[in-house]
């Protein structure tokens, strides 16, 4: 038996930071204009990939994009999370009317439990940032094809853009400094690679949303299974 894959970071999602997590996008104007566009990419998404009824969110942290999914009145959301700390806090911070269309579900994204084809579409924003290691995103892309019988959506940093420019200059003027390179654990990917990474998982890209059109890193991919 293959031993699961265990990010790092992944430790982090204790309750204190749950809970943190949930307030952290709208503690700000900046980051709650940052989440009226993320909401809108994903409306975009979720209309191109037809209106999925039955969605995976996966992670779906602290329930950020229930309200959303939860729109479409006879939605089911499985509301999936490595941490049961996310979960818990989701589960008791959102809406009871959005709540009704949500079964909860501790698992991996690395290994899903859910049987094959189980779900219409995977929603996945902000995870594959976080995923350096192209076998460790194969792994993932390769679990999303089994269980999804239709598409993914899913957001991802990609290169090209004055953003990935910038981070990139400071990186190298931090690795000029230290010969050790830092712990990280969000990168910048080449839009070719991970586009490429799609097709070997077995999805084509429908269509892609840019946060900001060559300045910011974010971009949502549509894929549909092969």
């Amino acid at each position: 038996m293959a031993t699961p894959i265990k990010l790092e970071f992944s430790a982090k999602y204790d309750d204190q930071h749950a809970q943190e997590y949930l307030l952290k996008h709208q503690d700000t104007l900046s980051r709650r204009l940052s989440h009226k566009r993320d909401e809108q990419l994903a409306r975009g998404a979720l209309a191109m990939a037809g209106e999925p009824g039955l969605v995976l969110d996966l992670p779906c942290g602290a329930g950020r994009f229930w309200p959303l999914l939860a729109e479409k009145p006879n939605r089911i959301i499985i509301g999936a999370d490595n941490s049961e700390s996310m979960l818990n806090i989701a589960m008791g911070a959102q809406p009871a009317e959005v709540v009704k269309q949500v079964r909860p579900l501790q698992t991996s994204a690395f290994d899903i439990d859910l049987p094959d084809n189980a779900v219409d579409s995977i929603f996945c924003m902000r995870l594959l940032h976080h995923i350096g290691e192209p076998a460790h995103r194969m792994a993932i892309l390769k679990e999303f094809q089994r269980v999804t019988r239709d598409s993914v959506i899913v957001s991802l940093w990609v290169d090209g853009n004055f953003k990935a420019w910038k981070r990139k200059r400071l990186e190298e003027q931090r690795r000029q400094k230290s010969e050790q390179d830092s712990y990280r654990n969000r990168f910048v990917l080449p839009a070719a690679t991970v586009e490429a990474e799609f097709e070997q998982a077995g999805f084509r890209v429908q269509e892609y949303l840019d946060f900001i059109p060559l300045y910011a890193m974010w971009r949502v991919y549509v894929l549909r299974k092969r």
